[in-house]
């Protein structure tokens, strides 16, 4: 990262303004230009954003009164007189203590809190099925989450115009879903001696080896990922392995700084961002690569297509059962038009993995530090996890050649997967959710008015950690959701991760509910079942606890700093 120093001008650089009731202008003008070539970065910034700031809200003062806006009282002030530029930028880094300060205050009360590009409107739980209902067309779960990325500065807007990526999730990782985490889990497998130090677990004795916990297992995803979405060689490229998890990094970085700005100043702000410039390159990076994925399906399409014309077969069993099926392929041949081009299919591959990788990994890095925390909860899932593997072999050997399949094993996770609704319970990927955009105004039954444009979400951390919604909530219990489901037999079927519930909120809800919610599940099942299974972990530095949760806007971050200490597992049997 380059550091940019407030370089002081040398006595005599700057005249002075002649102490004269006669200024002239012409002066004064070179003076100012040469005062702020001499600004530092940070007070460059500043002057900008405060000039967008004040910009901006004389815009929105002529224009008042020309719609109808919110009456939902807005939330965070601390005095009548305080500037909303202010109160905006104390969400960027405040946002939760906001959002509890208003749950709070105001409970059971809409409120609105003010981000820098938009105002949120904070609906209670009790509205959650009413917006349920609500039409596509007029609440749209995609045109809020799309908005938050500015599409058209990143080459992304075909999200806003067309659900090619969320049909493949639908349509056709949901109905075969197990065939997929079989193939995954493949991947899994080879990329376990890749990642994981067993080189550095093998030489030292079985002595305690510091990990990147997240990372590690952000690379085993984007593997996992990869081979579903893309197949080989692509599984097995680094630069695409990069790319999807880069990808991520980059286009949250670029948005959120463009965010900081009235949308009028995106086209100067944008190109100076060093973020979004490595966004583009990754987008021109990626269609090499899927590219070749595509023009090798296309081969293989119309070889089948000269052989049927001609009544032939057109490859052998055996290539056929070699033959990939992914969801590059589903996409190619149920998508029109634009769809099918290598540039926006690239780009939509990239939007893939955004939503796939980054959230699966720190969903199981907070998990891993649930446990690392709470010790005593170890003995629990290896008791599951080892009479699972004495009866259908090691976790790692499911879903290959001659074993037990991937489903047998995961189905049978009843444990893990109550201790994962836990960690997301206490450590959901968002403060607000879900979220909403309206497309048109709305009002509400009770008489609520939602103005178009407006972001409708909900305090999902504070209700889920509400004791109306659960007893003892700040108490880590990771049974609460398997005693649940075996409480009483009509609930066997219910309380399961990746199901969706007003007091459960993680994967969204309703049918704009996240569609690749099972395959997360069932890859952070197959990760930690063989974490379990094979290795010991604990904290690095245990004097700090466990790491914290960071925030940006309503964003939750993982600590990426954090380190954990893992060995092989010493076992008894």
């Amino acid at each position: 990262m380059n550091t940019l120093h407030n370089i002081s001008s040398p006595p005599g650089t700057h005249d002075p303004i002649p102490e004269t009731h006669h200024i002239n202008p012409f002066r004064l003008a070179i003076n100012m230009k040469d005062r702020i070539e001499h600004l530092s970065y940070p007070k460059t910034f500043a002057l900008i954003l405060l000039t967008s700031w004040l910009l901006s809200r004389t815009a929105k003062w002529l224009t008042n009164g020309k719609q109808k806006k919110l009456t939902v009282p807005v939330f965070g002030y601390r005095s009548w007189f305080e500037p909303t530029f202010l109160l905006q930028t104390r969400f960027v880094r405040g946002a939760r203590e906001l959002i509890h300060e208003a749950y709070t205050k105001m409970p059971n009360m809409p409120f609105v809190l003010k981000r820098y590009d938009a105002d949120f409107l904070i609906l209670p739980i009790r509205y959650l099925d009413e917006l349920r209902l609500i039409p596509l067309s007029k609440l749209s779960n995609k045109g809020a989450n799309v908005a938050n990325l500015v599409p058209e500065y990143h080459g992304i807007t075909f999200l806003l115009t067309n659900n090619l990526h969320v049909d493949v999730l639908r349509k056709k990782l949901t109905p075969e879903l197990w065939k997929f985490i079989d193939s995954a889990s493949t991947e899994l497998s080879h990329g376990w001696d890749i990642s994981l130090p067993l080189r550095d677990l093998a030489t030292n004795g079985n002595e305690w080896v510091k990990i990147d916990f997240e990372r590690t297992v952000r690379d085993l995803v984007a593997r996992m990922t990869a081979k579903v979405f893309l197949g080989d060689p692509a599984c097995r490229d680094e630069t695409w392995l990069g790319i999807s998890v880069d990808f991520s990094i980059d286009l949250f970085t670029a948005s959120f700084t463009m965010k900081m700005f009235p949308p009028w100043m995106y086209p100067v702000v944008a190109p100076l961002i060093p973020a979004r410039r490595r966004v583009l390159k990754q987008l021109s990076a990626a269609q090499r690569i899927v590219g070749a994925q595509m023009a090798k399906h296309d081969s293989l399409k119309e070889k089948r297509a000269q052989a049927a014309a001609r009544g032939e077969v057109a490859l052998t069993e055996e290539e056929e059962e070699k033959a990939q099926d992914t969801l590059l392929d589903w996409m190619l041949d149920h998508g029109k038009g634009s769809e099918v081009q290598v540039e926006e299919m690239s780009a939509r591959q990239c939007v893939l993995t955004l939503a796939s990788i980054h959230t699966t990994a720190s969903q199981t890095a907070n998990m891993m530090f649930d446990l690392c925390e709470h010790p005593q909860w170890w003995g629990v899932l290896r008791e599951e996890v080892d009479s699972i593997a004495k009866e259908l072999g090691p976790p790692g050997m499911a879903g290959k050649t001659g074993g037990v399949s991937v489903k047998e094993w995961c189905v049978r996770l009843e444990k893990m997967d109550s201790f994962f609704q836990e960690t997301q319970r206490r450590e959901p990927p968002i403060l607000l959710g879900p979220q909403r955009l309206a497309l048109s105004s709305l009002t509400l039954k009770d008489g609520t008015f939602i103005p178009r444009g407006t972001r409708v979400a909900f305090p999902m951390l504070e209700h889920q950690n509400d004791p109306l919604t659960y007893s003892n909530p700040h108490e880590y219990d990771p049974l609460r959701f398997y005693r649940k489901r075996h409480s009483c037999p009509d609930q066997m079927n219910l309380h399961m991760a990746g199901q969706t519930h007003p007091n459960v909120l993680g994967f969204g809800y309703g049918n704009q509910a996240c569609p690749g919610r099972q395959f997360a599940v069932a890859e952070i099942k197959l990760i930690m079942a063989r974490m379990v299974y094979e290795f010991e972990f604990k904290f690095a530095n245990p004097e700090k606890g466990r790491p914290k949760t960071g925030y940006v806007n309503e964003m939750a971050m993982t600590d990426w700093g954090a380190r954990l200490l893992m060995r092989r597992r010493v076992r008894s049997d």
